[in-house]
């Protein structure tokens, strides 16, 4: 069976997921295909680059920057995570992105967005990133603090909006044998959002508008349906074992690093058992 790769975001607490995937490049673990959700899109793409140890490395350099993600960012650009040094000055220059590598990989890659217009997820495969580069950038746009993104006739934001978590997408897709990174504790379920905001700034997208008002539903429908899954062996889970409370827009370089060697340990902890699963018939 096709092997997928679902990653949830989380804006900085998803640093957790760069060391579960740093963990699985040093040990030669790929898959067929794999669905990345906002910040998981971003970790996702280092993977398939093949870099392992890149993103801890400039988080560690950049997150206090006021052009990475800031209130100075949201009030100079309109965006919270600044576009041109996110997505431009730092793949390209500052610490370079294998554009090449990431092209090659044999693995399929799709940047989860939510399409304003219709309130739906969509799936855009992306084969490469210097060309594609938008897809990534309009699924971690997070609503309210982000430009729309506009990628081929559609406005699109955060794929975390419609599908947080595309474990049945990626069965969808042909991956039926699925592995899944969370980036919230067993147990964690989501609160409703203040739309009040949202209200003012989407009132011309009332699709949205709805998808947003039922977020938390379908969220906490879909870790029910991971915990069904989980406990009856179809899909292979890794989530944190502690909860460090790193926030979303976490700046602290010491606690960046904390959450990632989570990531690393807990990755570390399961590896034998998911290489055993992903051998099973």
């Amino acid at each position: 069976m096709k092997t997928g790769l679902v990653l949830e975001g989380g804006a900085m607490r998803a640093i957790y997921t760069a060391g579960v995937l740093d963990v699985f490049m040093e040990n030669g673990l790929w898959f067929d295909g794999l669905l990345g959700v906002s910040a998981g899109a971003i970790h996702g793409s280092v993977y398939l680059g093949n870099q392992p140890g890149r993103t801890i490395r400039y988080y560690k350099k950049y997150s206090r920057h006021r052009k990475f993600m800031s209130f100075y960012s949201l009030v100079t650009t309109g965006s919270l995570v600044g576009e041109q040094f996110c997505y431009h000055d730092l793949p390209d220059r500052l610490d370079p992105f294998d554009y090449d590598t990431f092209s090659k990989s044999p693995t399929a890659y799709y940047a989860v967005c939510t399409d304003l217009e219709t309130g739906k997820a969509i799936y855009p495969r992306c084969t490469d990133l210097k060309k594609e580069m938008d897809y990534m950038l309009a699924s971690a746009s997070m609503p309210m603090v982000s430009r729309i993104v506009e990628v081929d006739g559609k406005k699109l934001l955060d794929g975390g909006v419609a599908d947080s978590i595309p474990v049945q997408a990626a069965k969808d897709l042909g991956y039926p044998k699925r592995v899944v990174v969370l980036t919230q504790c067993k147990g964690y379920r989501k609160k409703p959002m203040n739309l009040t905001l949202a209200k003012l700034l989407y009132k011309k997208y009332p699709a949205f508008l709805e998808t947003m008002a039922n977020r938390h539903t379908i969220y906490n429908s879909t870790v029910e349906e991971i915990e069904r899954l989980e406990a009856a062996g179809e899909i292979f889970v890794i989530r944190p074992t502690e909860d460090l409370a790193i926030g979303r827009m976490e700046k602290d370089p010491q606690r960046l690093e904390a959450q990632y060697n989570l990531g690393r340990k807990d990755a570390e902890t399961r590896l034998a058992a998911l290489k055993d699963w992903l051998n099973e018939n």
